[in-house]
């Protein structure tokens, strides 16, 4: 394996965090810093797709053997990696499962879970490592517990880890269930996406201390959820940005849109589909909030007609909806089938948030605890309900 990066590593590691420093990612200095001591082309597969952490932009592929200065690039940009597809499957046919988030996403999440010296984290989903490292560069090793679901990524992990002189203690297992061997903890750091905070989480930390995870409820993008746990291990926080991350194994949504359907009842709307999704991420919260367990997908044309969906997550003949926008139509056609009509649904959770005076992203919060789970607006008494 080749060692160094053609030309001054130092120098690659410096734009990357001066790029993360402009856009405003990458505040705390210590992180620099880590991002020198713990390289990430030593968690980063010889062979990969790359996605760039931009809007719009499509994979390519990469090989350290076959262009290594494209593979050291890549690396060193802001871009996610693939570290497995389809769970690792011989034959995988392209299904991300795991990554090597891009840098600036790790910094994001890294900057809320604001760790003070000698505080002890519990990390859910190792994958390459990376951020595990990253922590215990900046923590010591002992204070980093780092659990993954998948036996092989975790043994990954290890090696990279070792080559990086790093020893944080891994776990193969269940990130739902924590590691309570370990607890109490004072930071809780997750790498995957979940709708529903498992109990354990905040059950393991101390009074005061701190969860940072990728809400993912379904509906529209991921949010940034930073939850302070109080003493009857319920903890409770606020949304603070965007996030898009694979979900937790246990929690995983199916995939896909239904097929045609005799039985869907057809009608229009005057609501431009689009605004459901496109409008405001406090919409998308909104909307997730008050149509629970549904999930959102979109499909686009050239000509700027789409289609949006919303489709309950049960495996078995779930209810769904479709709007389509076709430019210059003022009517938009909407199929519904199930027992739910979920246009209708979603339509009416998004005019209740325009009747709120359309509350952006930062002033929602969770509340997750022993009593369940709950979505608020300015305040956690202020629940947000299906209207």
């Amino acid at each position: 394996m080749t060692t160094e990066a053609p030309g001054d590593l130092r120098d690659r590691v410096d734009r990357l965090a001066d790029a993360l420093a402009r856009a405003g990612r990458l505040t705390d200095e210590r992180w620099r810093a880590a991002l020198h001591a713990v390289p990430r082309h030593l968690f980063a597969p010889p062979s990969a797709l790359v996605v760039p952490d931009r809007p719009r932009y499509e994979s390519f592929a990469i090989d350290r053997d076959a262009d290594p200065d494209a593979w050291w690039d890549a690396v060193y940009s802001d871009a996610a990696i693939a570290a497995q597809v389809d769970d690792g499957a011989a034959d995988g046919a392209g299904t991300w499962t795991s990554s090597c988030s891009s840098p600036s996403v790790v910094v994001i999440f890294l900057h809320a879970l604001r760790p003070l010296d000698h505080h002890r984290v519990l990390e859910i989903g190792t994958g390459t490592g990376w951020t595990a490292g990253l922590l215990a560069w900046r923590l010591g090793a002992p204070n980093v517990t780092s659990v993954e679901i998948d036996g092989a990524l975790s043994a990954r992990a290890a090696a990279n880890l070792e080559a990086a002189g790093l020893s944080p203690r891994l776990l193969a297992g269940d990130g739902a269930d924590g590691a309570p061997d370990g607890a109490p903890y004072d930071r809780v750091h997750v790498t995957c996406g979940v709708e529903r905070v498992p109990a354990a989480w905040a059950g393991q930390s101390r009074p005061g201390g701190v969860l940072v995870f990728p809400w993912s409820p379904g509906w529209g993008m991921g949010h940034v959820a930073r939850l302070t746990v109080t003493g009857d291990a319920t903890a409770t926080g606020r949304l603070t940005g965007a996030a898009g991350f694979m979900m937790l194994r246990s929690q995983r949504r199916p995939s896909g849109v239904p097929g045609p359907s005799a039985d869907a009842d057809a009608s229009t709307t005057r609501l431009d589909p689009r605004a459901t999704l496109s409008d405001s991420a406090g919409a998308e919260v909104a909307i997730a909030a008050q149509v629970p367990g549904v999930r959102s997908q979109i499909a686009t044309a050239p000509d700027g007609s789409c289609r949006i969906w919303a489709i309950e997550n049960q495996g078995a003949d779930p209810a769904w909806a479709a709007a389509d926008f076709v430019p210059g139509d003022g009517d938009h056609t909407v199929l519904q089938y199930g027992a739910r009509r979920l246009w209708d649904e979603v339509e009416a959770a998004y005019f209740a948030w325009v009747s709120w005076g359309r509350p952006c992203r930062e002033r929602f919060g969770l509340t997750a605890g022993p009593a369940g789970q709950a979505v608020w607006l300015d305040r956690p008494a202020q629940i947000v309900r299906p209207p």
